[in-house]
């Protein structure tokens, strides 16, 4: 049968002007195979900028047909007598292309996947939307899948097609929302944007919300990323990372910025190049080993814009930075970590995200992921969109995006940036700035029910995993189960203790006894919540100086101050966290673009704080009154808490298993000779830490590494001992055994 004999060969006016016009919502009713009714198939092809078409047989390459060119330009038409599996052998200026037709495949995504996606509860959504490299009817290839409702027609694009909207139109599934295609024979690593037509006309081409990999910033396409194929050698962490990360186990997390903790620099000291993910561990394990801290925390690597908003404002929410290689490079890190004994912690913000043009704003035509009026949707703090997680969509993407870091990467737990702003619908704004919930209060119900959510879903989905917020409002029950009517965190970050205790250490020792209840005051809401005592990258930023820069005195004693107030942190109840630098006393604040001041550990002092943190994380680790009762107030009991003449402290700290500690802090920079303090045993009570030893390049003074008990009642106790404290300085101590 000749093709001019074959009717409905050239499809109708309207949809050949939707198709010139890349305005057609529903491509495969035009392109790609059709029958023809009398047992045989029309196939169409819309092709702008090809030469000619050729149709193979699939398997053998043998030519059966070919598609004639049309009055309509890129538009190719013809008949096959009968139905067959069949190429397209596309020749265009440049070359010759022979591909499967991406529109003589069916629907793609499953049901069950698209009705998960739309109830917000699909667990596993970054293998299933997005670009997905897999076979479809034996054929490879990459399956695209976005969601944009409101859109009146999406398609791929990329250097595969020149960037032309026209040439791969998606089908949608309705009712979801959500756009596919396969495009047979396309290989991982091509660059792609979604380009679309929102209900007021093309936008500026969108990278992938789901996409697991991007270009190198500034560039900003998204990339077809290989499954993940990570040699994971981690199954005795895995199996013992809940009884790592029980509520009495030590916790003590290193905080890290990876493009600037170490970088390759010139011989005049400036980065020539950040490191990468195997260059990063080679380094950073046995730093953090030596140091003995029991994890790290990375800022945020999911891939952001801007690298000056330090991760904090991402783009793509499944994809780790391009800075510092591909995702499987971050994979072999953390299971590089686990193998050293050490957890990771990500830093994850599910609040806001930039306006970036390209990103998710208006994302088809309409706020679809953010809230739509301003009141809502707009943070004037940091210029940045709420995610509307009211919607079950939003609420999924960013439930999937937090189990793909757990599940995939192995990664240890999340720490939840910014949850006060979630929390509070008049967050940072005046009256008349915000709207308030359906109950007419200040609450974001709709992110509570997330967050609650989230907790609950990741118990079940990636069991001991933590979740720990940066919350620092008196939100009751932040870290109190769900089943309690709490938010279901595993910790969170104690913001009040942080500010009192650095108020306090920045007097000059003269005023300290004025501020005397600032260091005392967290022990009347040290068991509200589980805590982790945060000396973070933000207390070292924006001109609120480095942490040694924050302490007074001369040279000597802001070393005193500093080594005494990390001392008192360690021997504080709470987990604890360190930012970079400060374990070693860099003097310059934080800057994202130089890497940190090395060079300083060749000075005694410095050198000091660094020996002193490795043995703080060693006691801390090694005696269980420190960790194993931090939450509960029988793990602590004061001493003195009342001598602000001398700005002195005692307590006592107390394991399960009733085994103390002693700890004493002097935080004037007067040696205090014979100091009574009652003690619950007699004997000899051994120190384990004098933050004043001159191993820490202190003064030395102390009690030549222990002391005897007297029969004097004190404090409460029916012995005492008398012990030399050191100025600007912090003992532990405990009782000989045997």
């Amino acid at each position: 049968m000749s093709v001019s004999n074959v009717k409905g060969l050239m499809p109708g006016r309207q949809d050949i002007e939707a198709l010139i016009t890349a305005r057609h919502r529903d491509p495969f009713s035009v392109l790609g195979p059709h029958p023809d009714g009398q047992g045989g198939l029309i196939i169409r092809a819309f092709l702008p900028q090809a030469l000619s078409v050729r149709v193979l047989a699939r398997g053998s390459g043998e030519q059966i047909a070919s598609l004639d060119s049309t009055h309509v330009p890129g538009l190719f038409v013809g008949h096959l007598a009968r139905p067959q599996a069949y190429e397209l052998q596309t020749s265009w200026a440049g070359g010759e292309h022979t591909s499967e037709d991406p529109y003589s495949f069916g629907p793609l995504l499953g049901e069950l996947d698209l009705y998960l996606f739309a109830e917000g509860n699909h667990r596993d959504l970054s293998r299933c939307l997005g670009a997905q490299v897999m076979a479809v009817d034996g054929i490879p290839g990459v399956r695209f899948s976005v969601w944009a409702p409101n859109a009146q027609r999406v398609s791929v694009v990329g250097d595969f097609n020149i960037w032309d909207g026209r040439r791969h139109p998606m089908r949608l599934r309705h009712p979801s929302g959500v756009w596919e295609l396969f495009i047979p024979r396309l290989e991982p690593g091509a660059a792609y944007k979604y380009e679309i037509l929102g209900p007021h006309g093309i936008l500026p081409l969108k990278a992938d919300p789901m996409a697991l990999a991007t270009q190198l910033p500034p560039e900003t396409a998204s990339k077809v990323a290989v499954p993940l194929a990570v040699e994971w050698q981690d199954d005795a962490w895995m199996q013992a990372r809940a009884a790592h990360q029980r509520p009495d186990a030590p916790l003590s997390i290193y905080e890290l910025h990876v493009g600037s903790w170490q970088c390759e620099v010139d011989d005049a000291g400036d980065v020539e190049r950040q490191y990468n993910w195997h260059e990063l561990a080679e380094r950073l394990i046995p730093y953090v080993q030596q140091l003995g801290f029991t994890h790290i925390e990375l800022m945020p690597i999911m891939e952001h814009p801007f690298g000056g908003s330090w991760g904090y404002q991402p783009l793509s929410q499944f994809a780790p930075s391009a800075r510092y290689g591909s995702p499987d490079d971050f994979g072999a890190f953390v299971n590089a970590c686990h193998l050293a004994g050490i957890g990771v912690i990500l830093d994850w913000v599910p609040a806001h995200f930039p306006n970036d043009e390209h990103g998710l704003a208006q994302f088809d035509g309409t706020a679809l992921y953010e809230y739509d009026n301003p009141l809502e949707g707009f943070h004037k703090d940091w210029n940045t969109l709420i995610y509307n997680l009211g919607r079950t969509e939003v609420h999924g993407f960013m439930l999937a995006s937090a189990l793909h870091w757990l599940k995939h990467f192995h990664v240890d737990g999340l720490r939840v940036d910014a949850v006060a702003s979630m929390l509070y619908r008049d967050y940072s704004r005046d009256a008349g700035e915000w709207v308030p919930n359906r109950h007419g209060g200040r609450e974001n119900l709709e992110a509570i029910d997330f967050l609650r959510h989230l907790n609950d879903v990741v118990a079940l989905e990636a069991p001991g995993a933590l979740i720990i917020a940066e919350e620092s409002t008196a939100w009751p029950g932040v870290s109190k189960s769900t089943a309690e009517g709490g938010l279901g965190f595993s910790y969170k970050w104690n913001m009040g203790w942080m500010h009192d205790s650095l108020h306090y250490i920045q007097q000059d020792p003269v005023y300290r006894a004025h501020h005397h209840n600032e260091l005392s005051f967290g022990l009347v809401y040290a068991w509200s919540e589980r805590f982790i005592l945060p000396i973070s990258h933000d207390e070292v930023v924006h001109g609120k100086h480095s942490l040694i820069d924050k302490m007074p005195g001369d040279r000597w004693q802001k070393f005193a101050n500093l080594r005494a107030y990390l001392s008192f942190m360690w021997a504080h109840p709470g987990k604890k966290l360190l930012f970079m630098g400060c374990e070693f006393g860099q003097w310059r604040e934080w800057n994202h673009d130089q890497q940190l001041d090395w060079y300083l550990l060749q000075y005694p002092e410095h050198k000091g704080v660094q020996k002193l943190i490795g043995d703080l994380n060693r006691v801390y680790r090694k005696h269980p009154a420190l960790h194993d009762q931090d939450d509960v107030a029988q793990g602590f009991e004061w001493l003195i808490g009342d001598d602000a003449t001398n700005s002195v402290y005692a307590w006592l700290r107390w394991s399960k298993d009733g085994k103390p500690l002693l700890v004493v802090a002097n935080f004037t920079p007067v040696p205090r000779e014979g100091y009574r303090i009652g003690v619950p045993f007699a004997g000899t009570w051994e120190e384990v830490i004098n933050s004043d030893a001159d191993l820490y390049a202190g003064s030395n003074y102390g009690n030549g590494g222990g002391v005897s008990t007297d029969n004097r009642p004190s404090h409460g106790q029916s012995v005492s001992v008398a012990l030399n404290l050191p100025p600007l300085g912090v003992l532990i101590l405990r009782p000989q055994e045997g």
